[in-house]
């Protein structure tokens, strides 16, 4: 019977190696300054102990050994990148875009952001309802009658400042990750790559290395940015390897609604025709790095000579990548927002 695999990475072990000595040693550098970059092997970093487990069911990790053939499938290519072999073939090049897309939401951001915002939802869910319906709530919710003191212990955790704690369930996180890397990967496919190799200067990578680049002339940065409107992707690849995925928009710009040629530039895109290669530079290495740097959730990672292209502005921990606010963020007193009871008929 083959053992159950207990540490689950959601960076993998074969990315990580492309940041690491021969010996697998790589440095971790935590965001939260209290705390001093150590150094330590792959194995170790990127990781949680049964992340991707699955309680009750008859194989517990299969999800993990799922995630290891993807890995394996996408490692294979990035060796057949630093050969040589790029642009790459469009299966590849599809699998490779697939097997980011699932690295941009297997984080344990991505688990924290769900928990935050469903917790935030059920706070404005309950408070706006008032207290006296509280019970009313909790009979929808959880089917039961609860008595006053249960009542009144929902009523107080579900109204605190951020809602509830919660803990969503592992299944329902790799459903959302299935789901929502299978929609992301058709804008990673959709732009053209560049490869950039670098000699004398280094990438470091993170643990939410797929960084989303705003553009310079967004006029509205309040907006946000997504995989639709990023001007462009980046992902270090190894350490000495950077991939950008420019705007494929720029090179629909001359074209008319209607017009063939953008079927044309589509088909070309997603054939590689338009990838190309360069030589890293100075400023695409900054370029690359800072964002990585920023995207980073909770650890930066590099290689143990390359401590010079590590930004010297990093951002604090933050496990939460999406927030709402306004109605959501509201007071309760305990009186319901509207005029009569929820539930309550016209006759009532």
């Amino acid at each position: 019977m083959t053992p159950v695999a207990k540490l689950h990475h959601f960076v993998p072990q074969a990315y990580l190696r492309g940041f690491a000595t021969e010996k697998e040693r790589i440095v971790a550098v935590p965001l939260d300054t209290t705390r001093s970059p150590f150094t330590t092997v792959v194995k170790n970093v990127g990781a949680q102990t049964h992340f991707h487990t699955i309680p009750g069911v008859e194989e517990p990790d299969g999800f993990e050994k799922f995630l290891s053939s993807v890995e394996g499938e996408a490692s294979a290519i990035i060796r057949r990148i630093e050969g040589g072999e790029f642009p790459l073939p469009q299966e590849d090049r599809m699998t490779l875009s697939h097997y980011l897309a699932l690295q941009a939401v297997r984080g344990p951001d991505t688990r924290r952001t769900i928990e935050h915002l469903q917790a935030k939802m059920i706070r404005l869910e309950v408070g706006a309802g008032g207290r006296q319906n509280v019970g009313k709530w909790i009979q929808g919710y959880f089917g039961f009658d609860a008595d006053e003191d249960q009542q009144q212990r929902i009523w107080d955790e579900a109204t605190q400042p951020g809602g509830p704690p919660l803990t969503i369930a592992v299944g329902d996180h790799i459903r959302h990750m299935v789901e929502t890397a299978e929609e992301l990967t058709v804008y990673l496919v959709t732009r053209p790559w560049s490869l950039h190799q670098f000699d004398r200067r280094s990438l470091i990578t993170c643990d939410a290395p797929v960084s989303l680049i705003r553009g310079r002339d967004d006029a509205e940065p309040w907006m946000g940015v997504g995989f639709a409107n990023a001007s462009a992707i980046s992902v270090p690849l190894t350490r000495k390897l950077g991939l950008i995925m420019s705007d494929p928009l720029v090179l629909l710009e001359r074209f008319e609604d209607g017009d063939p040629g953008i079927q044309q530039v589509r088909d070309r895109v997603v054939g590689g025709q338009l990838d190309a290669v360069q030589v890293g530079t100075t400023a695409v290495e900054r370029l690359i790095n800072e964002h990585t740097a920023h995207n980073a959730r909770e650890y930066i990672y590099r290689h143990p000579d390359d401590q010079r292209f590590v930004p010297a502005e990093l951002p604090g921990p933050n496990l939460i990548t999406m927030d709402a606010h306004g109605l959501l963020d509201a007071d309760f007193d305990g009186e319901p927002w509207f005029g009569r009871d929820r539930g309550q008929s016209d006759q009532d």
